[in-house]
């Protein structure tokens, strides 16, 4: 298993595994996500691309890329309420169906850990849907933990 920042010429893969991270969120919370991946998800890959302020790993195994994270370096100043902020934002995360549980996801992790140790980040986060228990029991095997919490209620209920 390889992890390393991705290749331009990637990015239409990356859009294929952001697809079904999108399908899964459409299948979980229908009433939030919209159903297909427009034009305007996959144009956003180049953004993300464009962004100096972010990057896209990828994890290849045998030759194909069946992994990716989008990562987003957060600095934000201090304010009247907070200190000072700066940490790594796991924007988006990803494995390929086929390839779950073969070692991609524990792989970039870790890659991630050490890349926020080296620019100086004392901390890694990410946030994720309650209703994909999946992914929440591999990011605790993988040593994250909920510090905040975000509920709602329906008023008809």
């Amino acid at each position: 298993m390889t992890v390393r920042f991705a290749n331009e010429n990637e990015l239409g893969r990356v859009n294929e595994l952001r697809e079904q991270v999108n399908a899964l969120h459409v299948a979980g919370k229908p009433e939030v996500f919209k159903p297909g991946f427009s034009k305007e998800l996959q144009d956003y890959v180049n953004d993300i691309w464009n962004d100096p302020d972010k990057d896209i790993l990828v994890a290849e195994l045998d030759g194909v890329v069946c992994g990716f994270a989008v990562l987003h370096y957060v600095n934000r100043p201090e304010n009247p309420y907070m200190f000072e902020c700066r940490y790594l934002d796991i924007d988006e995360f990803g494995v390929a169906e086929g390839f779950r549980r073969r070692g991609a996801g524990t792989a970039m992790i870790a890659f991630i850990r050490a890349l926020a140790a080296e620019k100086g980040y004392s901390r890694v986060e990410l946030n994720m849907w309650e209703f994909n228990a999946g992914a929440l029991k591999f990011y605790e095997a993988a040593g994250f933990k909920t510090y905040r919490r975000y509920m709602e209620t329906y008023v008809d209920e």
